[in-house]
């Protein structure tokens, strides 16, 4: 097994066992498999999610090492096993018996992990995580990968619209208090610091992951003195190498010239004041008025720290307009994905082995055709060309990737495109665990964090804005894409037959 290259950080926060963070009716289903002789079947998962979150055009790949973590220390605990034992259904009747509680008890995750690395671009209906193995393990991964790769890709990919928007500023983490409890706060200060967060106010989340904490003071500091010039020769008295001072608690200008008069007294011990912070009123006047007085006192490196219900909207209209902010202190609207709640991430069964040990296709059928689910063992290659992605293709691992490759819309048959044998091609989803044994390590958060911002440099700069985003190409690769069809056909003929057999 191959050791992390990060610290465990989950098992730090979650001192028992995480096997019931699960929906219920993935144990009756898993008790359904074993009952059935159906436990030990090979099958094939894969999540995705369908719309790119936020009206964007594209996604942040993020959770996965938690997520690794928990699978390495999956375990039904004692207790697990005893509450288990004790539910019973509505007619008083034990659910769980003792000799499938016993086989809980040994289980541990055995199933081949393939995961797009954290940190990747990626967009709608592309596989982000396939697991293959024993059905009711796969099964029972189905609710925890949910829940602990959605929501950080959502965060991550929130953060790495307000780092487009900022154009290399600084940009500051700071919604713990906002956040969705001690688990949203955590993870959305990771996931924050990966889309491109500079640093975080989540004192826990630097020390857990080892993110840079940054923060000034509050207004109550101010209010505690008997006037703001006091307060702030106060707060340079103990922190002299951390001053940024909140200007805005009484009159904004009046607080900068405070800050400047301190500023200067700072400077004659031997430091020198890091900024301002401005926390409402017109942020983009007062941030060119405060660079103005700054800039005249002799204080031309000071930083301008902006914050108050910020987003990427209204910092790329503050850019627009001129602003002199050189850090954004973004909070609430990053850390609980403001405008856009959920990504809507799934986690669809594609393949199941038969008695013979031959693979047999399957998918979700819908009356609408985006929420058709795609059959087979996926894989997405990326195409790219002198450098320039140009097009990812989903394609079955057993059918193969053709070179070239002729490519289809799965939403649209007539639109089709050749991919040339010349351009270059990455497989984006790499083994993580083969019969539950990882073999990936995990770079460092710092990495993944790079990681981002250099994939984001591939793009085209249309994918990446925010109104109306040019849609990247994401097709099926042909020979698959005429086996999803074949499948729907046959699994509707059949439902006609059926229906035509009882007169209906």
């Amino acid at each position: 097994m191959v050791s992390s290259a990060v610290p465990s950080a989950y098992p730090y926060i979650y001192r028992e066992s995480l096997a019931l963070l699960t929906d219920f009716y993935q144990l009756t289903m898993a008790l359904g498999y074993w009952r059935q002789g159906l436990h030990q079947r090979p099958s094939a998962f894969h999540m995705f999610f369908r719309r790119a979150p936020f009206e964007g055009g594209f996604a942040i790949a993020a959770g996965l090492q938690p997520f690794i973590e928990f699978v390495e220390s999956f375990r039904f605990s004692p207790s697990d096993l005893d509450y288990l034992a004790d539910l019973r259904s509505p007619q008083g009747e034990v659910l769980f018996p003792q000799d499938f509680l016993k086989y809980l008890s040994e289980l541990r995750i055995t199933c081949d992990i393939d995961a797009v690395p954290e940190g990747t671009v990626v967009f709608p209906y592309e596989p982000l995580i396939r697991v293959t193995g024993p059905l009711l393990e796969a099964q029972l991964l189905e609710s925890p990968l949910l829940n602990l790769v959605n929501f950080p890709s959502l965060i991550a990919t929130k953060a790495a619209r307000v780092s487009l928007a900022a154009k290399g500023d600084e940009i500051l983490e700071f919604g713990l208090r906002r956040a969705q409890g001690v688990d949203g706060g955590l993870t959305a200060s990771r996931a924050a610091y990966i889309g491109g967060c500079t640093a975080t106010s989540n004192v826990l989340a630097g020390k857990i992951f080892d993110i840079p904490v940054r923060g000034t003071h509050s207004h109550s500091w101010i209010m505690v003195f008997d006037d703001e010039l006091a307060a702030f020769e106060a707060y340079a008295d103990a922190m002299p190498a951390n001053c940024v001072f909140l200007v805005d608690t009484y009159n904004t200008v009046s607080g900068i010239r405070h800050a400047i008069d301190i500023g200067k007294k700072l400077r004659q011990r031997g430091h020198e004041m890091i900024g301002v912070r401005l926390d409402s009123g017109d942020l983009t006047y007062l941030s060119i008025k405060a660079r103005e007085m700054l800039d005249s006192a002799g204080f031309s490196n000071a930083s301008i720290v902006a914050s108050n219900e910020l987003d990427e909207w209204l910092i790329s209209e503050m850019k627009h307009q001129g602003a002199k902010v050189t850090v954004w202190g973004v909070g609430t609207h990053l850390v609980t994905g403001f405008d856009c709640p959920a990504l809507d991430g799934v986690y669809k069964l594609s393949a199941i082995q038969d008695d013979d040990g031959c693979w047999q296709y399957k998918l979700k059928l819908s009356e609408q055709m985006r929420k058709i689910s795609n059959p087979g063992i996926l894989q997405v290659a990326r195409f790219s060309r002198h450098g320039a992605a140009v097009a990812d293709v989903i394609y079955d691992t057993l059918l193969g990737l053709p070179s070239p490759c002729t490519i289809v819309d799965p939403f649209d048959a007539t639109r089709e495109k050749l991919l040339s044998n010349e351009d270059d091609r990455q497989d984006l989803l790499v083994p993580i665990f083969r019969q539950g044994q990882r073999v990936y390590t995990s770079p460092s958060l710092a990495q993944i964090r790079a990681d981002v911002q250099h994939n984001l440099s591939h793009f085209h700069y249309t994918i990446k804005r925010f109104v109306n985003p040019h849609q990247y190409v994401v097709g099926m690769e042909r020979n698959l894409y005429d086996v999803k069809v074949n499948l729907i056909k046959k699994i509707r003929q059949g439902q006609a037959a059926k229906i035509a057999s009882r007169g209906e």
